[in-house]
């Protein structure tokens, strides 16, 4: 079932290209997974805890809740399984909490002493933003690790693996072969 609403499509499509992320890294070593880069949190270990990590602390805020430690905090080197797992707890909470304030709602964080006020959409905008940002970082990692293909992320192919499907749940993975026979492959 396709979706129209650009709130839905925006959080679908972030669960599910950290998620494309994630299973590329499953076929990585230990070593690749943590090797550090110079860019952004350094490895794709770091970055996709970063991601998560994030996602849950926003949740926080939205849920207007004390805000919990992050997992890029607690010390702890987490596989790309133990993410993936962190990953659909709190994509489904982030969801949740997300569709069950209208998003012109206002919300409060403080940060270093200061208190900041924020909409609940722009809130549901840096949280699925802040992924893309970091994603294409990730992207950019596995490539240097020589992986081929690249994961899918974009929202257009998040849409056509809809389609395919049927279902924005749990789309299927497409390879850029089947994308290429429809106009859409990555270059």
């Amino acid at each position: 079932m396709r979706t129209s609403d650009p709130i839905d499509i925006l959080l679908q499509h972030d669960a599910w290209a950290t998620r494309q992320i994630l299973q590329a890294c499953e076929k990585l070593t230990g070593e690749q997974f943590s090797r550090n880069f110079a860019m952004g949190p350094g490895s794709l270990q770091a970055t996709t805890t970063h991601i998560i990590g994030a996602m849950r602390r926003w949740t926080d805020v939205l849920a207007q809740r004390p805000i919990v430690p992050r997992l890029d905090e607690d010390g702890v080197a987490y596989s790309p399984a133990q993410l993936l797992k962190f990953l659909d707890e709190s994509a489904d909470e982030f969801q949740s909490v997300a569709k069950s304030y209208p998003m012109d709602g206002i919300v409060t964080r403080s940060r270093d002493g200061k208190e900041f006020a924020f909409t609940r959409g722009s809130v549901v905008a840096q949280v699925t933003t802040h992924g893309m940002h970091h994603r294409a970082q990730c992207l950019n990692m596995l490539r240097q690790l020589g992986v081929s293909p690249l994961p899918l992320s974009s929202v257009v192919e998040w849409t056509r693996s809809v389609e395919a499907q049927g279902s924005p749940a749990t789309p299927p993975q497409l390879d850029n072969q089947a994308l290429k026979t429809n106009g859409f492959a990555r270059r």
